[in-house]
C-alpha cells in the first residue's frame, strides 16, 4: 500500500460532548466515524487551552517543551517551527494544506505549510465548501491536510426550536438551572453544525476517491468552554475526543480504553510510515496498542497550564486510577479572565464563584470519584499516595526542563496578558514590554 494521505480534522472547545461518548448531542457523521474507525475513550490534549494543545499534537511535545505556553494570537509562539509535523512529513514526500483554524502562530505563513488556502471565516459555513473544492479536485498524494473548524467555540450558533433548553442536560461541573440548561441548548446546536461539516468534508473524501486511501485524524484541543471546563485540569478541561480512522488497523469500530495523549500522535505517524523519529518527540507510539501487541503505552499523562488570557501556573499529573493538579501561585480567587462569558458564567458569579478560593494541590481517585469534586490532598489515609504523585509530577518537571522550577515563567515581548484579578477576556490586555 502507498503511504496514506493523513486529514487532520479538528473543532475547537468541543471535549467529549458529542456522539460516541454517549452524550445526548446529534452528532450523526462523528458517530459513523467512529464505527468506522478506533475511537479512544481515555485521549487528553497536554493542555486545557488552544494554542498549547495544539502545539502539543503538532510538535509531539508538552507546552513549555514546544514554547507555546499561551495563545498563539496573543503573542506567544513555539520555540522552533521546524518541529511541526508537516516538515517531518515533507522529508518522507507530503505535501502539506492548511484550511481554516490553526492557532499555533499569529501569521499562518511562518509554520511550513506547502499552502495555506484563504476563507471568508473559519466557521463550518466556509471551510467544508473549501475542503469539499480542495479534496474534489485531484490533490498531489500524498498530503496531510489540516481543517480546523471554529466551532464549537463561543460564541455558540443561536439555539433552535429543535434543541429545547427544558430537556437538556448540562455539564456535570454546573448546576441544572434555566440558565445552563440554555448554554447547553446552543452548545448543542454548535456542535450539529460542526459534525455537518465534518460530514461534508468526508463525503467529498469519498467522491475524490480518497477515503480508502486516508487516515483520518478527527480531534478537538480540550474540553468545553464552561466553567470548570476549558483552561482546568480536570478531565472535564484535558479530556478530548479521539477518532482515528482509515486503511489497515485503524478500522472496525474499535473502541480503546488506554490511556493516550496528543503526543503521542506524531510519533503513531512516524512508525505508521517507517520514518525516522525526531529527536525531540516526547510521547509513545499507539500502533503497539491498535496491533493488539499491548493494554497500555503510558502508565502516566501530563498536562499544564501556564497562559490563557492571564497568567495561572498550574501542572497535573494521570494514571489510570488518580488526577494531581498542583497551582504555583498563591491566588486568593479564581482567574476569571481564563473561563469565557457565558450564562454559566455568570451564573456561578451570581453565587459568589469570585470569592471561592482554588486548592493550592489536588488528588482524586477517578474511580470512586471521576468527577473530581472530593479532594484527597487533606485526607490522612491518602498520605502515601499524594507523595507518589507528587513525585511523578516532580520528575516529568524535572526531565522537561520545566521553566516553572526557576519561578514564575514571563511572557514574551509583545504578547497581550489580562490582568489575573479581572472579570472577562475581553477586557484591555497588557502588551508586555
Amino acid at each position: 500500500m502507498s503511504r496514506p494521505n493523513m486529514l487532520y480534522i479538528h473543532s475547537h472547545d468541543t471535549g467529549r460532548y458529542v456522539q460516541p461518548y454517549g452524550h445526548a448531542i446529534a452528532t450523526p457523521n462523528l458517530q459513523d466515524l467512529a464505527e468506522q474507525g478506533v475511537l479512544f475513550r481515555q485521549a487528553f490534549s497536554v493542555a486545557p487551552t488552544c494554542s498549547p494543545s495544539r502545539a502539543g499534537l503538532l510538535t509531539g511535545q508538552c507546552a513549555h517543551s514546544s514554547g507555546m505556553i499561551g495563545l498563539a494570537h496573543r503573542g506567544f509562539p513555539l520555540h522552533d517551527y521546524n518541529q511541526h509535523i508537516v516538515h517531518t512529513l515533507r522529508k518522507a514526500g507530503y505535501s502539506s494544506t492548511l484550511i481554516g483554524v490553526q492557532h499555533v502562530a499569529r501569521d499562518a505563513s511562518v509554520i511550513g505549510y506547502d499552502q495555506v488556502i484563504p476563507t471568508e471565516s473559519r466557521r463550518v459555513a466556509h471551510i467544508a465548501p473549501a475542503t469539499a473544492r480542495f479534496l474534489e479536485s485531484a490533490p498531489e498524494q500524498p498530503f496531510f491536510l489540516s481543517v480546523g473548524f471554529a466551532e464549537t467555540h463561543r460564541a455558540f450558533h443561536q439555539a433552535e426550536p429543535g434543541e429545547n433548553p427544558r430537556y437538556c442536560l448540562p455539564p456535570s461541573p454546573l448546576p441544572d438551572t434555566p440558565e445552563t440548561r440554555r448554554d447547553m441548548a446552543a452548545f448543542k446546536v454548535s456542535a450539529r453544525i460542526l459534525d455537518e461539516g465534518i460530514g461534508a468534508v468526508l463525503l467529498a473524501l469519498e467522491s475524490g476517491n480518497l477515503r480508502d486511501n486516508t487516515l483520518v485524524i478527527c480531534t478537538t484541543d480540550h474540553g468545553i468552554a464552561f466553567p470548570g471546563m476549558k483552561c482546568n485540569l480536570t478531565d472535564h478541561g484535558i479530556g478530548v475526543m479521539l477518532i482515528m480512522s482509515g486503511p489497515g488497523v485503524f478500522e472496525g469500530g474499535r473502541v480503546c480504553d488506554a490511556l493516550v495523549s496528543h503526543v503521542d500522535i506524531f510519533p503513531t505517524i512516524c512508525e505508521l510510515l517507517e520514518i525516522e523519529r525526531p529527536s525531540w518527540l516526547q510521547g509513545n507510539s499507539i500502533m503497539p496498542l491498535i496491533r493488539g501487541e499491548i493494554d497500555a503505552i503510558n502508565d502516566e499523562i501530563f498536562a499544564e497550564v501556564t497562559y490563557h488570557a492571564a497568567y495561572e501556573p498550574q501542572r497535573a499529573v494521570r494514571t489510570q486510577r488518580y488526577k494531581y493538579i498542583r497551582r504555583f501561585d498563591d491566588r486568593t480567587g479564581p482567574v476569571l479572565p481564563n473561563c469565557d462569558d457565558s450564562p454559566s458564567k455568570d451564573l456561578w458569579l451570581r453565587y459568589g464563584w469570585s470569592q471561592r478560593r482554588p486548592p493550592l494541590e489536588q488528588l482524586y481517585d477517578l474511580v470512586f470519584d471521576p468527577n473530581e469534586t472530593g479532594n484527597l490532598v487533606d485526607d490522612p489515609s491518602a498520605a502515601d499516595l499524594l507523595d507518589a504523585m507528587r513525585r511523578r509530577l516532580d520528575r516529568w518537571m524535572h526531565e522537561t526542563d520545566d521553566p516553572l522550577l526557576g519561578g514564575p515563567v514571563p511572557a514574551p515581548k509583545g504578547a497581550r496578558v489580562n490582568d489575573p484579578n479581572g472579570l472577562s477576556p475581553r477586557e484591555t490586555a497588557r502588551v508586555v514590554t
